[in-house]
């Protein structure tokens, strides 16, 4: 599957192959719903925040802004997988572990938020028993990536659909990106429509919403992506995005699943941008290296690199970057932002939630003025507009 002009196209000679793939996933979905796999339940908040499509649509600036949101009031843990890492088994972090041994993303959040805990284990449910029998004091554990991780019951499921490849056009595996059928949105709790334009008009919101054919104890979010400044990872000083000048070459390095909508976003600034683009999680060797000093080399001035956060974690330490690269290559930080001003609502929600729920029921009973009311979920969930077609 590719998209062309903003349209989603399938690869219709693979359907068969899609077909067989989904025979899998339902029977695996299947063996959890009889029970003959395990969902098991803990005894703290647990949020899971995934999708069920290959590719990225923004998990990390969520699972960072439910950090944000979250942190000053509860202790917070981020159990990820720690996908590519060069380690096993169940690894807390710690100021001196390095990104090789956890992984980018986690690595990222650690060096963001260095109060929280982050860890990483394969398997989710003894990475939760590590986590709650060790730390007794612990709140709420934000699970990453975990939507399709049926070992563990969440209290809140929340599912990210990219606006630029909507799941309801989709198709499986291998013919379109979905990782399982259309119907497991159903296990989610709240659905959030990523990287979606700043300026979507209220008629997109209605028909996106119709589209998605949500049931009644579903919430359904819109929300955008939003640039802080840039940052250098070696040297000088952070300048604003908007500092981009229109004769300004820049270099856009990537190694992240959908580089498309960075750069699209970076038009308004400068329309001299040449893309660098390697695969998701992409290790940097020597080869990499030498042809980013090469193509930058290339590059007439004024020019700078702009690179995410997460590579900046694997090309931090990367040798042999001319000194012209270290002096000019710059992170963009991604920040999410709600539309709709739905963003009281959902942090309510969340809030409600993880103090309804708290293990340490004087803390809970405490905060229990800010609990959001007239909800019906045992989340206590405020409700937002959404329908399903008959």
């Amino acid at each position: 599957m590719r998209v062309e002009g903003g349209f989603i196209v399938i690869n219709k000679w693979l359907l068969p192959f899609s077909w067989l793939y989904g025979l899998g996933v339902k029977l695996r979905n299947m063996a959890f719903e009889l029970g003959i796999l395990k969902t098991r339940s803990f005894d703290v908040p647990i949020i899971s925040v995934g999708n069920i499509t290959v590719g990225g649509t923004g998990k990390t600036p969520h699972v960072e802004y439910l950090v944000r949101h979250l942190k000053d009031l509860f202790h917070v843990a981020v159990l990820s997988r720690g996908y590519k890492r060069k380690s096993k088994g169940f690894i807390r972090a710690t100021k001196e572990t390095t990104m090789p041994e956890i992984g980018d993303e986690p690595y990222q959040m650690k060096q963001k938020f260095p109060d929280v805990t982050v860890a990483v284990d394969k398997s989710r449910c003894h990475g939760i028993e590590e986590l709650t029998d060790n730390d007794k004091g612990l709140d709420v554990i934000l699970l990453d990536d975990a939507f399709q991780h049926r070992y563990v019951k969440p209290g809140i499921n929340i599912l990210l659909v990219d606006y630029h490849r909507l799941i309801i056009y989709d198709a499986l595996l291998p013919a379109g990106r979905l990782r399982e059928p259309l119907s497991g949105k159903d296990r989610a709790d709240v659905v959030i429509v990523t990287k979606c334009p700043k300026d979507l008009k209220p008629m997109e919101f209605r028909v996106i919403t119709k589209a998605m054919n949500l049931y009644p104890y579903q919430s359904l979010y819109f929300t955008c992506l939003e640039y802080g400044d840039l940052q250098p990872i070696f040297e000088g000083d952070s300048r604003p995005l908007g500092s981009l000048r229109k004769d300004e070459r820049v270099l856009l390095l990537t190694g992240i699943a959908s580089p498309e909508q960075m750069l699209h976003d970076l038009e308004p600034y400068t329309k001299q941008v040449t893309p660098l683009t390697f695969a998701d999680h992409h290790q940097f060797d020597s080869k990499d290296i030498q042809r980013i000093n090469e193509t930058f080399e290339q590059l007439a001035e004024p020019r700078c690199i702009i690179t995410t956060e997460k590579d900046a974690t694997r090309l931090h330490h990367a040798e042999g970057l001319s000194e012209e690269v270290r002096k000019n290559i710059y992170t963009l930080p991604v920040h999410i932002h709600f539309l709709l001003e739905q963003e009281d609502t959902f942090n309510q929600y969340i809030i409600g939630y993880v103090r309804k729920n708290s293990r340490n029921s004087i803390l809970a009973k405490a905060k229990d003025d800010h609990k959001p009311k007239n909800s019906d979920h045992p989340g206590d969930r405020p409700r937002t507009i959404s329908f399903r077609n008959n």
